[in-house]
């Protein structure tokens, strides 16, 4: 082990870099001496493979551990012998494939020419709740069709018995490099479509696609305070992936139907209840709907349209804390459309006062300007 670097010196980040730092510092080490970028370049070569044996180690907790402690020589011993090196490009990509794929928008073939897996797509459903399933939350199942690989092949897509055979065209590699002048321009083989593989006999079920459609329960437990247009994942539940690749994800999108009495405004919730204008005036006691049960609640007199009363805790829980929010009870007036004689003669009563009432504060705003204006 002597004359190796130190890992850490070689990404250029400090022993209490996290995950995240040790991949962002690797990256820009790799784009930099990758040997696309660098052809025929023997230095850029051996630091682009020194960068991967660094990263390969310190990316690994088990690893970094033992390098932390022992050094170099703690890493001997491990992985039949490999202590993180790497034998070639190839070995290199087929670990790291997915960080190549960023730089250059395809997966790099790995070893034994074989593309690496990839990661199967991601899948959207939309379901309709009730408004109280969202406030309080719901354990259901969603029926859906996706693709699932074919259990007759294992997903190779070959009749069982054969195997896919390597691609004559491009080697196994997967890909077709076109040069033209000083630059290479790579795409995915004609013949294999990438895969690095053709398929002679194909699987009776699958015809060679290495999914099947199929009918498939999954289920979905929906939180309490969820509001609409919100989406629950469902990690692994997506189309499976391709070429021992991992399952995409399952999105649910969530649509709430309105309530027919509550209106919902982030974790409160708004309610109106209609008044008498006997209520209103004189004050009284009512009970209205909350999400749990009935509350009753004081109007004072003299209350005015559209005034609001608070009821707290009666409101949605935040998704967030899980604290409740608070139920607003607007009040509303509703005007009689039939009236019998007494009422009429008692409304006019009252009419005929408020009239002298108000006649009388004319008169009193008139004496006083005019005793200010003798002055």
């Amino acid at each position: 082990m002597a004359g190796k670097r130190c890992y850490y010196e070689i990404l250029g980040v400090d022993r209490n870099a996290d995950a995240t730092q040790l991949k962002a510092k690797y990256r820009k080490i790799a784009l930099q001496y990758h040997p696309d970028r660098n052809p025929g370049d023997k230095e850029a070569e051996e630091k682009f493979k020194e960068a991967a044996e660094a990263y390969e180690v310190l990316s690994n907790p088990e690893k970094r551990q033992i390098y932390d402690q022992y050094g170099h020589r703690g890493l001997e011993g491990l992985q039949n012998g490999r202590s993180g090196g790497f034998r070639d490009f190839d070995d290199i990509f087929s670990s790291f494939g997915d960080i190549f794929e960023d730089f250059f928008g395809f997966r790099t073939a790995g070893r034994g020419g074989r593309s690496r897996g990839r990661r199967g797509a991601d899948l959207r459903y939309d379901m309709t709740i009730e408004f109280m399933d969202a406030a309080f939350g719901k354990e259901t199942e969603i029926e859906l069709e996706k693709m699932e690989t074919c259990d007759t092949c294992d997903g190779s897509g070959a009749k069982p018995g054969t195997e896919p055979e390597i691609c004559s065209q491009c080697n196994g590699s997967g890909q077709h490099v076109r040069t033209q002048g000083f630059f290479s321009v790579k795409s995915a083989c004609p013949r294999c479509g990438g895969h690095g593989r053709v398929i002679r006999e194909a699987c009776p079920k699958c015809r060679g696609r290495k999914q099947v459609p199929v009918h498939k329960k999954v289920a979905l437990k929906i939180p309490a305070g969820v509001d609409n247009g919100q989406k629950l994942r469902l990690t692994g539940e997506g189309e499976p992936g391709v070429g021992g690749g991992p399952p995409g994800d399952l999105y649910v999108f969530l649509h709430v139907r309105p309530h027919e009495f509550f209106e919902r405004k982030g974790t409160d919730i708004i309610c109106k209840i209609e008044l008498s204008f006997i209520q209103a005036a004189l004050g009284d006691e009512v009970t209205v709907p909350t999400l749990t049960g009935e509350e009753t609640i004081r109007i004072e007199k003299g209350a005015q349209y559209g005034d609001t009363i608070r009821i707290s805790d009666k409101g949605i829980v935040s998704l967030g804390n899980g604290l409740p929010g608070d139920q607003i009870v607007q009040l509303i007036f509703k005007t009689p459309k039939h009236l019998n004689r007494r009422q009429e003669e008692l409304l006019n009563e009252f009419a005929q006062l408020e009239s002298e009432k108000f006649t009388s504060k004319i008169k009193r705003i008139f004496k006083s300007g005019a005793k200010k204006a003798a002055k």
